[in-house]
């Protein structure tokens, strides 16, 4: 095979790797979306605006609607929720067959479910996402954390229920874990926590992407310094017939 074949075979490898591996990385993206909540954390015993975070995970279909189940062994009291625009929003609250204690009274009605609906012509489009916040509270003061079941439907029918409890730490993350939220002190003596660090999944999908460009990099780079050079060596024999001349 000539040098310049050569060349042009490693030019075509190194663009298929780079439509590939970007590709994937795309690919990758999508697929790492879930429902999540906005900030991932609140005060205890403290009202919160909790605001839930929902992407279009499909090609060819709009989300249509969202439905959050609230806790009920550490219920919520009351939730509000704010216009937005093409949505109608309904708080739906039931008794509880036990009172719960906590915040120094005994809860016996608690919301059960925020359902947020669009109206006809209004969707989350693919490619788009959308916040929905809610003021609730008075939050629980005898948990570090609250789990809401989300379940979100699609314009084609489809339905995605987030609904799978949080991973251990350490553990692998489930395909659709449910939102969740972290509850801590505000107690003036409690000592200051030190800043946590960025998710797993933050970091992991960081370094995915960052080392997938190195890659692509070092690939074109490779090809453009074995072309350079092949043409340098079929224009070094004219030079020195030209020269001897």
């Amino acid at each position: 095979m000539s040098l310049r074949s050569s060349s042009r075979a490693l030019t075509r490898i190194g663009a298929i790797a780079t439509v590939t591996l970007a590709t994937g990385l795309l690919g990758a993206g999508i697929a790492a979306a879930h429902v999540e909540t906005e900030p991932g954390q609140a005060t205890k015993g403290d009202e919160s605006t909790i605001t839930f975070r929902v992407p279009n995970e499909e090609d060819s279909a709009g989300v249509v609607k969202l439905e959050v189940s609230f806790p009920l062994d550490h219920p919520v009291p009351e939730a509000n929720t704010t216009p937005i625009p093409g949505w109608t929003a309904k708080v739906t609250k039931t008794t509880l067959p036990a009172a719960v204690h906590q915040n120094n009274s005994d809860v016996k009605e608690a919301v059960q479910t925020v359902t947020w609906t669009a109206d006809p012509g209004t969707q989350i489009k693919p490619g788009e996402f959308l916040r929905f916040p809610v003021l609730a509270g008075p939050l629980a003061d005898n948990t570090d954390k609250l789990t809401f079941k989300a379940v979100q439907t699609y314009s084609n029918g489809d339905v995605v229920r987030w609904i799978d409890p949080p991973a251990a730490e350490g553990a692998q993350e489930p395909e659709h874990p449910a939102p969740t939220i972290t509850l801590v002190s505000d107690s003036a003596d409690s000592p200051a926590k030190p800043a946590e660090a960025a998710p797993a999944s933050t970091s992991d999908s960081t370094a995915r992407w960052l080392g997938g460009a190195g890659l692509v990099v070092g690939i074109l780079g490779l090809a453009l310094g074995i072309a350079i050079a092949a043409r340098g060596r079929r224009a070094a024999p004219s030079a020195t017939k030209s020269t001897v001349e």
